[in-house]
């Protein structure tokens, strides 16, 4: 359990349980937001969950049904068209940040993942679209001694400051004891087989509709 309580402020508290079946191959994270205050309060969640190597590597793949994918910023819509692949490590590379809203199956549910070069390991998360509804993914393929690491980052918002999040609405807000749940299933994929199911899964999703993709940034000003 983790406060964040301040006067005159938020009155916020977070339940974090962290499950898992032994000899399984996947975890759950499962978190409770509750606003203990006795006035409305904003919140955000975002879930920065960082990979390297050996899964990412030049060719590795982001996988996920997206709705729409828009660039962060001008530098990162240089590379729209090849949003979902990553290079080699690259000395002096600057980061590059996509945001995604995602498709959900007919439960309301999604299912994103990063899947290697070969498509024989990779790792799945799922979770509900109502809980965290957008997705920032986050490309930093510097060298590897200076960072050489990828982010899959469901979330209630981008990370944007909360002024430009509150004129997308992207900033929601819990009454008086009111509370958020959101959960993440994890599961490391091994195998052509696994990774090649998480792939017809999320195919099976993205019929649903023809995903759109932004060549510019929001309109943040």
């Amino acid at each position: 359990r983790v406060d964040e309580r301040m006067f005159y402020g938020p009155k916020l508290e977070i339940q974090t349980e962290v499950s898992t079946t032994p000899g399984s191959a996947s975890v759950r994270i499962s978190d409770t937001i509750t606003n203990r205050g006795d006035d409305p309060q904003e919140f955000q969640i975002l879930y920065h969950a960082n990979y390297g190597p050996p899964l990412l590597e030049e060719g590795a793949q982001f996988v996920g049904p997206v709705k729409k994918v828009i660039p962060f910023n001008d530098h990162a819509s240089e590379s729209i068209d090849s949003y979902s692949i990553y290079k080699r490590p690259t000395a002096g590379f600057t980061e590059q940040v996509y945001c995604m809203t995602p498709l959900a199956d007919y439960d309301g549910r999604t299912t994103i993942g990063l899947v290697n070069r070969s498509k024989n390991k990779g790792i799945s998360m799922k979770f509900s679209i109502q809980q965290l509804p957008f997705i920032t993914l986050w490309k930093n393929t510097n060298s590897e001694g200076e960072g050489y690491v990828t982010g899959l980052e469901p979330g209630t918002n981008f990370p944007n400051n909360r002024r430009i999040e509150r004129k997308f609405g992207r900033v929601p807000k819990l009454d008086s004891g009111q509370s958020h749940h959101a959960e993440i299933d994890f599961t490391i994929l091994k195998g052509n087989k696994a990774v090649g199911g998480l792939i017809d899964q999320i195919q099976k999703i993205q019929r649903r509709a023809q995903p759109v993709i932004e060549t510019k940034p929001e309109n943040k000003d």
